[in-house]
């Protein structure tokens, strides 16, 4: 008869990823940096958000940006000839993901001694960034209506971990059958919490009330109340 082993694991096989994680947290706690990671598809409009928002913020807050892709600078390029922060172009050796010692690296050889927001551009992925902590405080996902109302069925983890999510591109809505009140209830099913808006990064549409939320979370973590 053959033998079977049967073990028993009672240590997450993400928990070396989340202890460094934490430690990320820490550090930028103590020089009062915060750090939003922002994930999403292919497509969705992770670098025209991200340079549409910068450019509101950068009068009242000091911002770095990075970018994760398998190859290329064209995202972090992009950003910085449309805002003039300082980015940086992260090469994750063809993952699907960046973990959070990944991420450390990237964060100690940008610096951020200067900053007080930092934005994280996760390669576009709805499955494998949702299962790595970053160090974030906060965790943003774009859902672009060209991708369709259904996603949250079909990438439940993604918009578990997630803070907020952004509705994008809500100025193609005529071009495609994608129900609003189907997609919060979608969202909210799997995370209560998560505060969703519909934004147009290509026009600024909905761009107040997001920016009004994340400036309110941000003097919140500065306060020591979240």
């Amino acid at each position: 008869m053959a033998e079977v082993r049967v073990i028993k694991l009672n240590e997450s096989v993400y928990s070396k990823n989340d202890n460094q994680a934490d430690m990320t947290r820490r550090m930028l706690n103590d020089k009062k940096v915060f750090f939003v990671n922002i994930m999403s598809s292919p497509g969705s409009g992770k670098t025209t958000m991200l340079s549409r928002l910068i450019n509101m913020l950068k009068d009242d807050y000091r911002i770095g940006e990075m970018d994760v892709d398998i190859e290329s600078d064209i995202d972090a390029r992009r950003v910085a000839e449309s805002t003039g922060v300082k980015t940086m172009q992260i090469h994750n050796g063809g993952l699907c993901h960046i973990d959070a010692k990944m991420t450390a690296d990237a964060i100690s050889e940008y610096g951020v001694d200067d900053l007080d927001i930092l934005f994280l551009e996760n390669i576009g992925n709805l499955v494998c960034p949702a299962e790595f902590d970053t160090g974030a405080h906060r965790n943003v996902m774009i859902l672009s209506v060209p991708e369709g109302d259904d996603k949250p069925l079909k990438y439940p983890l993604m918009f578990e971990v997630c803070h907020v999510v952004l509705i994008n591109k809500i100025d193609t809505k005529e071009y495609f059958d994608f129900d609003d009140k189907a997609v919060v209830e979608r969202i909210h099913e799997r995370n209560p919490l998560a505060k969703v808006f519909f934004v147009s990064a290509k026009t600024g549409e909905g761009f107040e009330e997001w920016i009004s939320w994340l400036d309110n979370n941000i003097k919140e973590w500065i306060g020591g109340t979240v």
